[in-house]
């Protein structure tokens, strides 16, 4: 993800070319930090490098959501992740070719916060595969209520063979490899990798994505 603390990063279009570099084929970026047009750029360029295309929504109004579902569904991204308005979202994106990952439980703020139990969580992930959504955006390791890798169980329960994505706070190559052994298919991470903080040997965005690939390919 092109994002630094919950925000798309301002200069995403140059640090779009370093992160290409590393062969990500996977590439997102949140609904705030940058305008609408830099937004459309940036999913075009990442189109254009034949990667997979990714929006999480972040915004916390009702009004808000609403506005960047349609934003999503305007620049054509290829996956949409977060907000809780499946019926909405699913109309919206039905144009489109985009598919959708609700947040399941009960995100919360800006930077986000994850409340509900693993039941809810469960039941969440059920209702939103029922509904037509491709799987569920967990934020996992944002979590207040119950312990991360619980949630991630639970959503795995409820989505039978939907996608499980993970995101937030996934830092580190032990927090990977839990998810993945807990059902997670893919996870997000940003913030780590502007911070370099994902491994040690090398301080540029193409060096930790690299690091994080390599760990990826570790896990059977």
């Amino acid at each position: 993800m092109l994002t630094h603390g919950d925000k798309t990063v301002p200069n995403c279009l140059e640090i779009l070319e370093d992160v290409v570099s590393a062969d990500v084929a996977h590439i997102g970026f949140k609904d705030v930090g940058v305008d609408t047009q830099t937004l459309s750029e940036l999913a075009s360029r990442i189109r254009n490098a034949g990667a997979v295309s990714y929006m999480e929504v972040v915004s916390t109004t009702s009004e808000s959501i609403t506005k960047s579902i349609e934003v999503a569904s305007g620049i054509g991204v290829d996956r949409v992740l977060g907000g809780q308005d499946v019926d909405y979202a699913l109309g919206a994106l039905g144009k489109t070719h985009a598919s959708y990952y609700p947040f399941p439980g009960r995100p919360i703020g800006h930077p986000t916060s994850l409340h509900g139990s693993a039941a809810n969580v469960t039941e969440d992930c059920a209702r939103f595969r029922a509904a037509g959504c491709a799987g569920a955006d967990l934020l996992a390791y944002r979590a207040v209520d119950e312990d991360p890798i619980d949630l991630v169980r639970a959503a795995r329960a409820g989505l039978d063979d939907g996608y499980l994505i993970v995101a937030g706070s996934v830092d580190s190559p032990e927090r990977i490899s839990a998810i993945a052994e807990a059902g997670a298919d893919a996870f997000t991470i940003g913030t780590a990798i502007f911070e370099n903080k994902f491994a040690k040997g090398g301080n540029t965005v193409s060096y930790q994505c690299a690091k994080v690939l390599e760990w990826c390919a570790t896990i059977k």
